[in-house]
């Protein structure tokens, strides 16, 4: 198992909750484990060690940095921001601190957990459960499979000499247990177990096995087969019982690993998207190469009935937390390692877009997931994909993509690339630009407004309206459903009302976008 280090530290509980002052060795200084000072007991020697300043206030722990440099340690954990970063820098220690009222026990236990967790490597995981599976093998007289809850092979024996038959090859094959109804009785008979149970050969040519459910705190984590080709030693149920109990230890382990780089994939994705990490060393950690695209996942809560029962609308948070699982299940099925986010109430899912034509892969994906995730969490879905970038150093772009994308959308479009609402997008960003510049909101729309409120005319959408059909008087009465009359009439009154020189192009483009994009009438926005 690799070495942590100070930078696999910080991204897996970094932000709050521990902040880095001062790296002097830098971030791939090894951090080993986590020691509370005492100030009655001598300093151990503990090379790599974090020394969490315990009793003692983070201005004062100048001479503890010292100690932890003659100890050999990696760094120091203070409480609050006022720690001693120029005498750590000095004595060579990292300083980092947790917040003021974090008590010393959970800073303890947050960062012990970290360090200790270390995801192991893939083949790493495999190579214990492969080493387990030919000592129950060995011991039993058997060839031996671990499996997962959803009958996939997780590892198997390769002891010479054992009997298998055609099921255990096609197995091995496919890493998958071969399906039938007589296969999912004995899993139902299995499971049902408490111990090892023998079963039955399923078809002529094939052999019986003896198996046990791996289990951990009452759920079911797995099973493990044994063949029985006649030859199985005499205690060999008891051996497959001790080798369920370590098998359990192993695939939680697994499963904390896991869990442990989804979570620190996710904090490094957040900081990528944020701006706050570097994108050429994370591209490789994170598994991203090439062009990609961001989808942004988010629950419409707005779209939900309000029946004025609060306690049955759904926890929001809680289920962001669902909605993450889900966008995150269906992306990793679909490109294998993956990096997914929840930030702010959005889930952001980076899509490899190599091969990527007009959208339409990432689109027919995100449809999936919208229409999966609303039968699953009973709350609508909508998704937002961001335009295609060269790479991780372009992401914030296609982000900020994808969340326009998501204030545009609704019940008659749940899913919509960038490209598809370009000029929706457009007009968007034009309202927010003219709405913050006294210079680019000023004008006469202002005049016509206000006259159309206190004297319940409509010049406003009447310009609007012939603006929308291209000037075409027909057109624009069409559109207000009234006379073409009507429409010349209210024409001239806005010239003689208010100036307006409805002749000059630039004057009615700007005129136009102003009545759209800051007084919202218009198809777009109506």
């Amino acid at each position: 198992m690799d070495a942590c280090t100070l930078g696999d530290l910080l991204d897996v509980v970094g932000g709050t909750s521990l902040r880095l002052h001062s790296a002097p060795a830098g971030l791939g200084a090894p951090v080993t484990e986590v020691v509370l000072y005492d100030a009655q007991a001598p300093l151990p020697r503990t090379p790599g060690a974090l020394l969490l300043a315990v009793g003692t206030r983070a201005a004062a722990t100048g001479p503890l940095a010292r100690a932890a440099a003659e100890a050999g340690m990696t760094g120091l954990v203070v409480r609050g921001p006022d720690g001693p970063a120029a005498e750590a820098e000095a004595y060579g220690v990292a300083l980092l601190s947790v917040p003021e009222d974090t008590a010393w026990h959970q800073a303890h236990l947050l960062l012990a957990s970290a360090v200790g967790a270390r995801p192991v490597s893939s083949a790493g995981g495999q190579g214990d459960l492969f080493a387990l599976a030919d000592a129950i093998a060995a011991a039993t007289g058997g060839a031996t499979a671990v499996e997962d809850p959803r009958r996939r092979i997780l590892a198997y024996s390769t002891v010479p000499g054992q009997p298998v038959d055609e099921d255990r090859r096609q197995g091995i094959l496919g890493l998958q247990v071969p399906t039938g109804s007589g296969n999912t009785e004995q899993y139902r008979t299995l499971f049902a177990a408490d111990a090892p149970v023998r079963l039955p050969a399923l078809r002529e040519g094939a052999l019986p096995r003896l198996a046990v459910a791996v289990r951990a705190g009452g759920e079911t984590l797995g099973s493990v087969w044994v063949v029985d080709g006649g030859t199985l030693a005499a205690d060999a149920a008891e051996t497959l019982v001790q080798g369920a109990s370590t098998a359990a230890l192993l695939l939680l382990r697994a499963r904390a690993a896991q869990e442990l780089a989804r979570h620190r994939t996710g904090d490094l994705l957040r900081r990528v998207l944020d701006g706050t990490a570097d994108a050429a060393g994370s591209a490789a950690r994170l598994g991203v190469e090439g062009p990609l695209r961001v989808a942004a996942f988010a629950l419409d809560t707005a779209g939900l009935p309000d029946d004025g029962d609060t306690a049955s609308r759904p926890d929001t948070e809680q289920t962001g937390l669902r909605l993450l699982d889900v966008v995150r299940l269906n992306c990793e099925a679909r490109y294998g390692r993956h990096a997914c986010a929840l930030v702010d109430g959005v889930v952001y899912a980076v899509l490899p877009a190599v091969g990527e034509h007009a959208g339409g892969r990432h689109r027919r994906l995100a449809e999936h997931i919208v229409a999966r995730a609303g039968q699953a969490l009973r709350v609508p879905v909508r998704a937002g994909l961001g335009a295609v970038v060269a790479g991780l150093g372009e992401v914030a772009g296609s982000r900020a993509d994808a969340d326009l994308v998501l204030r545009l959308l609704g019940p008659a479009l749940p899913v919509a690339t960038v490209d598809e609402v370009r000029p929706r997008v457009t007009l968007l960003r034009l309202a927010e630009v003219l709405g913050t510049r006294r210079e680019l909101s000023a004008g006469s729309w202002r005049t016509v407004l206000a006259h159309d409120e206190e004297h319940g005319t409509d010049h406003a959408r009447t310009l609007v309206c012939w603006f929308d059909a291209g000037c075409d008087m027909a057109g624009a009465a069409k559109l207000l459903a009234v006379h073409p009359n009507t429409c010349r009439y209210r024409l001239r009154q806005v010239r003689q009302l208010f100036g307006i020189d409805l002749d000059d192009p630039d004057e009615r483009l700007v005129l136009w976008l102003q009545l759209r994009v800051l007084a919202g009438l218009g198809p777009v926005y109506g």
